[in-house]
């Protein structure tokens, strides 16, 4: 799913393109797409966009007379920018935005297609689209505590929680345990001020260098190549690889269709988390320390 710095990065390349312009259609291929009744599309239609912000994972497109088009892409929604008229691409194309000088193009790999477009009026109906997640630029120390602690849950799964932080999902909140040496199932009530504090900062490190180096990639072009696996991460979809900072073997965590990955000597201290499907599997013969993983993996190889 596209998170924080790949929304930021679409906003910016698309408020290039379209701040200012006419939308003069939307074309809907999928009626499954739009989510709302009133206001009908048809409103949208000769208004131009006088700005783009984001809602969480939301992108926004703002017109006259508190009218909004709400995007909400999903895990597998993408963005592109073709020529004008450009036509949708069977199967993969749900929706164009057609301007003078280009058609901003939504498609969704897979068969499960959720991506959403609501038509609202009012900033209330905007309002009521937002899932409340603090901004973790502007975030007070005392507030991210608060947060953190509201609820008892591991801190990959408050993290993540639209609730609480804004635009957070799983890889970016991988790369951010990571940073702050801290374990994806340590609990978030246990945490000290000083983790706290340590957690907030490598949040805001992390956000910071992932936009700047999606804008670096991105340059004047449009972000095409939005993927939640990238060679620069540290550790997200990177089992089995080295740890950039240690070494390490990088683990994970598997269930259902998510994954967690980590270092198990920066983040666990030593410790290998244990995998609901594989640790079920292999029982007694599960390795609970990166020693116990050295040994299993010497005792394959002779």
């Amino acid at each position: 799913m596209p998170e924080l710095p790949d929304i930021e990065v679409y906003i910016e390349a698309l408020d290039r393109r379209v701040t200012g312009q006419v939308l003069q259609r939307v074309r809907l291929s999928s009626p499954f797409l739009l989510r709302s009744v009133d206001p009908p599309l048809k409103a949208f239609e000769g208004l131009a966009v006088r700005k783009l912000s984001r809602l969480g994972k939301r992108i926004v497109f703002h017109f006259d007379g508190e009218l909004y088009l709400v995007l909400h892409l999903m895990i597998a929604g993408r963005l592109h920018w073709r020529p004008a008229g450009a036509p949708l691409v069977r199967k993969l194309g749900l929706a164009a935005f057609d301007f003078a000088e280009g058609s901003l193009v939504l498609t969704e790999a897979g068969s499960k297609k959720r991506a959403s477009l609501f038509a609202l009026r009012g900033a209330a109906a905007l309002a009521a689209h937002d899932p409340g997640g603090m901004d973790l630029f502007t975030a007070t120390p005392e507030l991210f505590r608060e947060a953190l602690r509201r609820e008892n849950h591991t801190l990959k799964r408050t993290l993540t929680d639209p609730r609480l932080f804004s635009g957070i999902g799983n890889w970016v909140s991988d790369e951010i345990l990571h940073h702050a040496k801290l374990s994806p199932v340590k609990m978030s009530q246990s945490l000290s001020d000083e983790e706290c504090d340590r957690l907030l900062e490598s949040t805001r490190v992390v956000l910071r260098r992932w936009i700047d180096l999606l804008r670096r990639q991105t340059g004047d072009g449009f972000p095409e190549k939005v993927t939640a696996f990238r060679p620069e991460m540290a550790v997200h979809g990177k089992f089995g690889k080295p740890c950039p900072v240690c070494g390490a073997p990088v683990q994970r965590i598997v269930y259902e269709s998510n994954e967690t990955n980590y270092c198990p000597r920066c983040q666990t201290g030593g410790k290998i988390l244990a995998d609901r499907a594989l640790s079920r599997l292999l029982k007694a013969d599960w390795p609970r320390t990166l020693e116990e993983l050295e040994e299993a993996k010497q005792r394959r190889q002779s």
